[in-house]
This record gives C-alpha cells, sequence and structure tokens, in this order.
C-alpha cells in the first residue's frame, strides 16, 4: 500500500523542502534541512509501519495470529494439532489379553501414550500425549509408568486416527480460498467436501452425489498423510456425519433426507521393473534406495493429487524421468508397471503404494 517511490525518504524530505520558501537555505547542513530530515525520517517509518500492518490484515498477506484471525471472521478456523489414537494390545505371560485401567500411562521412544477406550480383550484405544504426527511415528513395545499386574507385554500397532501437525500458514490461506469460493449451501458438493475436510485425520474428500438415487452420498476419504484411513476412522466419521441406526434423520452433521455412507481408499501396489545405464564404476546397489526414493516420491504426488484428479494415472514416462534425476543413472528403458510397459490407470477409490523394485543392467 505505501511502498511507493512517494513514501521513501528522499521523496518525503524533497516534499518538506519544497514547502519552505526559496529565500531560507535548504542545503543539506542548513539549519531547515537538518530540522527536517529527522521527521522525514520518522514519517518513513511510519507509512514502512502502516504497510507491514496492512499486509497483516489482508488473507493473501497475513502470517500467523493475523491470518488466523483474517480467516475466522470468515467461518474458516486454523486446524488445529491433534493427538493419535493407536491400537494398544496388552497380553501376559501365557500371551492372553488382560484388561488394564482406562487412564494406563504407557512410554516409547520418549512418546508417552495413554489408555482410553477399551476394544475388546486386551486391545484398547491409545493416544498419544504428544499432538501432531509425531504420535503416528514410533511401533512396537511399550512400557508401563507405573507396574501392572499380570502384564508381560504391551504393544503399539495400527495408526486408528492419525495425529496431524497445526494447519500452516500456506495450507490454511489455501484452504480458505477454496471455501470462499466453493460457496457450500444446505448439502451441495461444496458443503460435504468442507464439512468432511474439517474432521480430525481427514487429508482428503471425493463426494458422489445421487450414489444410490436420490438423496444418497458417498464420501471417499483419504486419511492424513494420504494414506487409507483405519476401519475405525471411517466408523468414527460415520458415526459423526449419518450414523447407521438413524441414517437419514439428520442426528449427524448431514441434512435431514441425506443418507451418507463414509468409505475410504485402498491400496494399489505397483511392482516395477527397469534396465537401467549407469555412469563409471557405479552398481546397481548404490543407485537401488536412491531410485525407490524418487519412486516413492513421485507416488506421494499422484497421492496428493488424488482429491482434484481422480482416477488416477501412474505414467511410465514420468517415472523414467525421475529416475533419470538419480545421480549415476545415465538411461533407463524397458520399464514395466506390474509386468506391463503401459500406464495404469486406477480406480477413483484406490491409491498407488511402491511394491518391489526390481533393477537390472
Amino acid at each position: 500500500m505505501f511502498d511507493t517511490e512517494e513514501y521513501e525518504y528522499e521523496a518525503i524530505l524533497q516534499r518538506m523542502l519544497d514547502r519552505v520558501p526559496d529565500i531560507v537555505d535548504k542545503r543539506p547542513g542548513s539549519i531547515i534541512y537538518d530540522a527536517l530530515a529527522p521527521v522525514a525520517v520518522e514519517l518513513t517509518q511510519v507509512y514502512i509501519d502502516l504497510s507491514a500492518g496492512d499486509d497483516l490484515y489482508n488473507v493473501d498477506t497475513a502470517t500467523g495470529e493475523y491470518l488466523t484471525a483474517g480467516t475466522a471472521e470468515w467461518g474458516v478456523n486454523r486446524k488445529r494439532a491433534t493427538y493419535a489414537v493407536r491400537k494398544g494390545t496388552f497380553l501376559d505371560s501365557n500371551g492372553a489379553g488382560i484388561d488394564v485401567a482406562i487412564g494406563s500411562r504407557f512410554f516409547i521412544e520418549d512418546l508417552n501414550y495413554v489408555v482410553t477406550e477399551r476394544i475388546s480383550q486386551g486391545v484398547y484405544k491409545v493416544t498419544s500425549e504428544t499432538a501432531g504426527v509425531l504420535g503416528n511415528a514410533p511401533f512396537g513395545s511399550l512400557l508401563p509408568m507405573e507396574y501392572i499386574n499380570d502384564l508381560a507385554l504391551a504393544t503399539l500397532s495400527d495408526i486408528l486416527v492419525p495425529g496431524e501437525d497445526e494447519e500452516t500458514d500456506d495450507q490454511l490461506r489455501e484452504r480458505f480460498f477454496v471455501e470462499i469460493n466453493e460457496q457450500p449451501f444446505g448439502g451441495n458438493v461444496a458443503d460435504y467436501r468442507q464439512m468432511i475436510r474439517a474432521l480430525d485425520g481427514i487429508g482428503a474428500v471425493r463426494i458422489t452425489p445421487v450414489w444410490q438415487g436420490g438423496g444418497s452420498v458417498k464420501a471417499t476419504i483419504m486419511a492424513t498423510g494420504n494414506v487409507p484411513p483405519s476401519t475405525a476412522l471411517i466408523n468414527q466419521l460415520q458415526e459423526l456425519v449419518d450414523p447407521v441406526a438413524s441414517a437419514g434423520q439428520g442426528l449427524g452433521l448431514a441434512p435431514i433426507g441425506h443418507t451418507v455412507t463414509i468409505d475410504g481408499v485402498t491400496w494399489f501396489t505397483i511392482n516395477i521393473t527397469t534396465t537401467l545405464t549407469l555412469d563409471g564404476d557405479t552398481t546397481i546397489g548404490q543407485v537401488q534406495q536412491d531410485v525407490e526414493e524418487v519412486i516413492n516420491a513421485y507416488l506421494l504426488a499422484l497421492r496428493q493429487s488424488w482429491e482434484s484428479e481422480a482416477p488416477l494415472i501412474i505414467r511410465v514416462a514420468p517415472l523414467e524421468s525421475r529416475i533419470l534425476t538419480v545421480s549415476g543413472v545415465v538411461d533407463v528403458i524397458g520399464t514395466q508397471l506390474n509386468g506391463s510397459a503401459t500406464n495404469i490407470i486406477l480406480g477413483v477409490e484406490l491409491v498407488p503404494e511402491k511394491g518391489t523394485v526390481i533393477l537390472s543392467e
């Protein structure tokens, strides 16, 4: 707003000097010059501060708490960090499941988890005490904070509801403009999309209207981290959006008369074989990990575009282009995906994951 040349120090000082009669000495070092110069400096700083303040109150340039406040005025609130819900299994010395008290605390890799809900004998939901994606990471043996009778082994396994980090400024800004432009209303596609996106554990969603006739809606979801959701997450969302026992009655988030089915994407494994030409003394073993990493990056990029571009297409050409970026790889030929040299078109409810990667020279 105030970033033009007319608000710079020299321009301000010159305008001030122009207002002084010419009979007065206005040269640098004169009394009037030295009196006006500090004022021009202060005015310049005022304009700089006003410009910065203006940026903080515009959603496209605001950051931090100013962006949070700006989007909240339109009903778009920053997603806060959430806590991962995992599956904990508790066994005695004979390998039989045992019950533990709700509220029992365990730790693994410097992270603490608390038992929050019983699933079955010896199987519980445990919730991370650390918010964010960190709670999704560890797998393996849990150690109790306090002694528990008959407990021989405690294990942390499945991610039931993934933890999410707090939404970044860029993510919030992007979501704000999408939601403002989509104009959700009364159970239209945009309304469902925004409603389900806002729920914990959701990374992406696709809405299928009139799925099985009038009033039926199908919402296919992907969990945080661009992975298929757990059954527990699907069931949790189903109860929030349209409980099965009272489908269509408007007792969830869905409008009255809408029967909503929550479903999730599933993995489709991509096995890859290809022939490489390597430079110098480079061996297949030296490039194997790097090649697998670029393949993973390609498949992740596809999953990230699933919401807007499904069905996804795994293409041979861009895959080979990424492999060519690996240091030591000179050429790539004969790439096959699941035994075929053609691209693979996935169903709308499928997302790709890397299977075996066989490289040869």
